[in-house]
């Protein structure tokens, strides 16, 4: 499978392991490893490796991966633990919205009580 990359995008790097990262789960087409600036006692970072800029840049053919990215965020906080005292998503798209790198992906926080508003 050809990986659409972006030479500029720092998850592209990641993904093709040009800038080390401690990846936590990977299949052909998602990436999850922890975020270098944590913001809860476990904070991960799951991504397409294709490169996506946004949420608005999804196509029709693509909403299998959107579903997948899900699954993925439920299975490693099952695995990590997680599942029963909770987790927190966190999807931000566009400047207004919190994105700083214009690649999609999730944030996954957990291990202590988050509160609310986050923002």
């Amino acid at each position: 499978m050809d990986i659409v990359r972006d030479p500029d995008c720092l998850f592209c790097k990641i993904v093709a392991g040009e800038i080390p990262s401690k990846r936590i789960y990977e299949n052909e087409e998602i990436l999850v490893f922890h975020d270098v600036s944590p913001q809860a006692p476990f904070h991960a970072l799951i991504i397409p490796r294709n490169h996506i800029s946004t949420v608005n840049d999804f196509s029709e053919e693509q909403k299998s991966l959107a579903g997948n990215l899900f699954l993925t965020a439920k299975l490693v906080a099952r695995d990590q633990g997680f599942s029963v005292d909770g987790y927190r998503l966190v999807l931000n798209t566009n400047k207004d919205g919190g994105q700083v790198i214009f690649h999609v992906h999730i944030h996954l926080l957990a291990g202590r009580q988050l509160t609310w508003p986050p923002g």
